[in-house]
């Protein structure tokens, strides 16, 4: 199934010499650099928020937080995948009017469903009170929070735009910005000995902050590269496009609902079957868990920008070079990593809280697919870059209609851990699922003219 690995030596040779490689690291390097510095920011934020609120109340903040975010990205279409795709396409073909449009469309469709988010956490709030912060006076800090969606209009196709005009730097630079700004707050309210409430109200002015930067450095830079009247472009210039654009974020929002109620929503899930002390512990779990995102993380989105980019040029050897390597350089970081918190995550726990120690199976168990997560981080936009979309979103809602009967089995049994073994499941089948079918896929591919080495 995995094509032949090349021989070690050939390994420096990939990273010096390949331009594709070349910038795929370098606008990574930006990003990465700003999620380390944001991990580092981020553990003090959680530390002293976990000490402050314990497990119950580090529960409860964990729930708020994800509930106004899955909310947001129920209405989502996914606009950054869309901007990046076809904004590359119609720039490709030089037809700098489409692009415009694209990215406007985009725009206008964000606000649209960032609006109905909000409303939808407002109707919701007193029953997600109830079934999820098991106290009906929890309401008011699930509205609070989703204030963050009236700041967070556009910011998907903001940071799309900035990706794809190659401003990973000036992204970094938003990011940590919106730590520090947060970590301030936050220990405001630690030194103040604040309440849940007020910790809500910190991440919420972070979140804020950081998408009406990144929306009003995307508007500038629109300006920049089309002309200070970009906005202006006609959106009856995507007329004949409608079709391919419709089902491309269809199938994007249908493959992110699908996945938010499987793997995205497993606080939630713990918070509904379980309570808020787990919850606690499954959240604390994550938080060491997603250290291991950090440096991979970046590499999605600047790989997506060159995978997009040689399946339209139908340069497959290339694709395959950029799959090899991208794994390869995820491997060198993941399997250790793994490893090291498999052995010292009790020490790690044990920052939080003495009853924190109880997070540890369930951190044993999500290590399993998170490895295999971040190995094949490329999956999903490999099949987006060959436009076939809609093959993730069949893959995630058969494989997620088990998980969810799982979730009601064995998470009301389990707590935390029950949730962990669901969410490892379901991230290794559907990864062993989408590696197979793009590797086909791409095999399958006709050769034509490149300059990588397979």
């Amino acid at each position: 199934m995995w094509p032949s690995l090349p021989p070690l030596r050939s390994v420096p040779d990939r990273f010096v010499h390949n331009p594709l490689v070349q910038r795929v690291l370098r606008n990574s390097g930006y990003i990465l650099s700003a999620n380390t510095a944001s991990a580092a920011l981020s553990f003090l934020q959680t530390l002293m928020a976990a000490r402050l609120l314990g497990a119950a109340g580090y529960g409860l903040l964990g729930t708020v937080t994800v509930f106004a975010s899955n909310v947001n990205r129920l209405t989502s279409f996914r606009m950054g995948e869309l901007v990046v795709r076809y904004v590359g396409k119609f720039s490709a073909e030089e037809q700098p009017e489409k692009a415009m449009a694209v990215f406007k469309a985009a725009g206008l469709t964000e606000m649209l469903s960032s609006l109905v988010a909000f409303g939808l956490v407002v109707l919701l709030s007193p029953l997600a009170a109830v079934l999820l912060g098991k106290d009906a006076a929890t309401s008011g800090l699930f509205t609070l929070y989703g204030l963050v969606l009236l700041a967070n209009l556009m910011a998907e196709s903001s940071t799309a735009l900035l990706q794809y005009f190659n401003r990973f730097r000036l992204i970094a630079a938003l990011t940590i910005a919106q730590s520090l700004l947060t970590l301030a707050l936050i220990a405001g309210a630690f030194v103040a000995r604040g309440d849940v409430r007020m910790i809500v109200l910190a991440y919420l002015i972070g979140k804020a902050a950081w998408a009406v930067g990144i929306t009003l450095a995307a508007a500038v830079e629109a300006g920049r590269r089309w002309g200070g009247r970009w906005w202006t472009a006609p959106l009856a210039g995507l007329r004949e496009h409608g079709r391919e654009l419709a089902r491309f974020a269809f199938s994007t929002n249908v493959s992110t609902t699908i996945n938010l109620v499987t793997r995205d929503s497993d606080i939630l899930w713990v918070s509904l079957f379980s309570g808020p002390v787990a919850a606690g512990y499954y959240k604390a779990a994550r938080t060491f868990i997603s250290v291991i995102f950090v440096p991979v993380d970046p590499l999605i989105g600047t790989t997506y920008r060159e995978l997009a980019r040689e399946c339209a040029a139908r340069q497959w050897a290339n694709v395959r070079h950029l799959l090899r390597t991208g794994s390869l350089i995820a491997s060198a970081w993941a399997v250790p990593a793994c490893l090291g918190l498999l052995v010292l995550g009790p020490w790690f726990l044990s920052w939080y809280g003495a009853e924190y120690g109880a997070a540890y199976p369930t951190m044993a168990i999500l290590l399993a697919g998170v490895l295999v997560v971040n190995v094949f981080y490329w999956t999903r936009i490999l099949l987006h870059a060959l436009g076939q979309a809609g093959y993730p979103t069949r893959t995630y809602l058969a494989v997620g209609a088990l998980q969810v009967i799982g979730i009601a089995l064995f998470v009301p049994m389990l707590g935390a851990p029950g949730m962990a073994l669901m969410w490892s499941g379901y991230s290794i089948v559907t990864s062993v699922i989408l590696v197979r079918k793009g590797l086909l896929e791409v095999r399958g591919g006709p050769a034509a003219g490149s300059a990588a080495a397979g």
